[in-house]
């Protein structure tokens, strides 16, 4: 008996440190135009307190975070807490029409949750139609023991890869919108800076002075409105440690692959000569013509601390990367990362599964309405799907789906989003776009519901309608573990033969192989309204999304209170 009461006595200490040592994290986003000038000219763009990327959060875990954002900007404005799990603060979580509806320009709303059971990189960004290519940030969740599963690294480095666009986004995307046609942007960027390739960007170009025998933690975030990127620096490597804010196996590699949307722990040595070296990034796509897609090169420079240039000519040499369309090496990538068990809030993949969905990703078309002129292929404009359902955002009804499901307002949403596609064939064959019932599918805001605490499996399958490409699939709310990754129409009887239950990798974005499938499973245990959708911008604003609800759990701590009276009003 005694021995039971020190330990109690001992984990009510640990509770009451623990609590003691959490924080109050309080900032605020004022969200507002800034003039900035790139590629040659002077550019109006939203920004956060002025700064492009915006302003690096960080928390250690446990700790509440408090955001006021004041939208001082011209658009409607949402923000997403990218990888938070949001546990029983769905109100904060930020898609647009999902949980919220928009701060609209002159109001304000305060975001407030918890950070709880993570620790890495992960970031923020807006979550309204297209205002986060430049509204986006890096989240860095500390661990509250101060101590890494790997050698502390001497100094820690965010970088952010984006896309820059000429011309205001929201005014491209709209025009994108209504004729069907589709946008690419101009550059990439480390950090903000597209780099010297590029006319009048001479010293815009990204610097990073490193000393020699270091290592550094590089803080990765893909934050490209619609592009996978690779990423290299010449004649070096990297140990990936942790991927959306959860540790992994340490990988080697000389090339990173990060998905849009996703974020990556990074060491990196600096165990070269003395010298200046290029980083570059540059897209990983595959099923679209160049016009489509910005098929240019980022790229930064990072020297040596103490490296005197000689009085010849030193020409720093760029990386070798690979050629835009090369899915071998993005597939080995993102196939070879491996959870690590035992790490901090490594969670065992759940063996008993509640609930099976097949979803099939479909790019498609959309009628050109009557007496109007479209761009896209055949006439037409670009639509996406997930079985043959093209998600509509419930726009102008007055309520978030999240509102509706909380005060059970009908005529927002349904519940009957089809666990499975209607209609079964061959999935990668490129001749299916001119299959009529596949290419052109209903709009319609479709959802599906799960009891609190149940095991879903999904298997993503992604199909060659309007050409293969890769899709970068976001769950909010919660983690899911990556059980297998393949090309090919998936098959149940082999393919789950192929699940790794012993150490997959932990993520919240899932890259699906181009004509290939991916499978993930997760604990639905946080009760709201969780987006579902491609991380590709394009993809997302033409319908390739949907929303999980997860039901209250049976007490009221695991039940999802009610908004906050500063919600904003649609």
């Amino acid at each position: 008996m005694k021995i039971f009461e020190l330990w109690l006595t001992w984990v009510f200490a640990l509770i009451i440190s623990s609590m003691a040592s959490a924080a109050i994290v309080e900032r605020t986003f004022l969200v507002q135009n800034k003039t900035v000038t790139r590629l040659c000219h002077e550019q109006v763009i939203v920004t956060v307190n002025g700064l492009y990327p915006g302003p690096k959060l960080e928390v250690t875990e446990g700790d509440s975070v408090i955001v006021h954002v004041v939208n001082n900007s011209p658009y409607n404005v949402t923000i997403h807490w990218h990888g938070v799990f949001q546990l029983f603060s769905a109100w904060a979580d930020g898609p647009e029409y999902i949980t919220q509806c928009s701060i609209r320009p002159g109001y304000n709303f305060t975001y407030k949750f918890n950070v709880t059971e993570q620790e890495g990189t992960i970031w923020w960004h807006a979550h309204a139609s297209a205002v986060r290519a430049t509204v986006h940030g890096a989240l860095i969740i500390r661990p509250r023991s101060g101590q890494f599963p790997f050698p502390k690294p001497y100094k820690e480095v965010p970088i952010i890869l984006g896309d820059w666009y000429d011309g205001n986004v929201e005014d491209l995307i709209k025009k994108e919108l209504e004729t069907g046609d589709k946008i690419a942007s101009n550059a990439f960027t480390i950090n903000g800076f597209p780099g010297d390739l590029f006319n009048c960007s001479k010293h815009h170009i990204y610097k990073l002075r490193v000393k020699q025998g270091k290592t550094y933690l590089f803080r990765m975030v893909n934050a490209a409105l619609n592009n996978n990127l690779f990423f290299k620096i010449t004649n070096h490597k990297f140990t990936v440690v942790a991927s959306d804010a959860a540790y992994t196996e340490p990988y080697v590699t000389d090339i990173l692959v990060i998905a849009a949307g996703q974020s990556a722990d990074v060491l990196f040595t600096a165990d070269q000569p003395k010298s200046s070296y290029y980083m570059a990034a540059s897209p990983y796509v595959v099923g679209e013509p160049v016009p489509l897609f910005d098929n240019t090169t980022t790229r930064g420079i990072l020297y040596y601390e103490g490296y005197k240039k000689s009085k010849t000519n030193h020409k720093l040499v760029m990386p070798a990367l690979p050629l835009h369309n090369n899915t071998p090496i993005a597939h080995k990538f993102f196939s070879s990362i491996k959870g690590l068990v035992g790490a901090p809030h490594w969670v065992p993949v759940p063996l008993e599964v509640d609930e099976h969905m097949f979803i099939t990703i479909n790019m498609g078309l959309q009628h050109c309405p009557l007496n109007a002129t479209c761009t896209g292929p055949l006439g037409q404009k670009f639509s996406a799907s997930m079985n043959n359902e093209s998600f509509a955002l419930p726009v102008g009804k007055g309520y978030s789906i999240q509102e509706a499901y909380f005060y059970n307002v009908s005529g927002i949403y349904t519940t009957d989003f089809p666990d499975n596609p209607p209609k079964t064939f061959n999935f990668v064959d490129p001749k299916i776009f001119f299959d009529a019932n596949v290419t052109f599918v209903p709009k319609s805001t479709k959802v599906r519901k799960f009891k609190f605490n149940s095991t879903v499996e999904v298997v993503f399958q992604n199909t060659a309608i309007l050409n293969a490409q890769s899709h970068p699939m976001h769950l909010h709310g919660m983690n899911f573990h990556i059980l297998a990754q393949d090309f090919g129409i998936f098959n149940p009887a082999t393919d789950r033969l192929k699940y790794n239950l012993v150490n997959p990798q932990i993520r919240n974005t899932v890259p699906v192989p181009v004509a290939g499938w991916a499978a993930i499973r997760f604990r639905a245990n946080n009760p709201g309204v969780w987006f579902l959708h491609c991380h590709v911008d394009d993809h997302n604003l033409w319908g390739l999304v949907t929303a999980f609800i997860v039901e209250n759990g049976p007490t009221p701590t695991t039940s999802l209170g009610p908004p906050p009276a500063d919600l904003p009003k649609c």
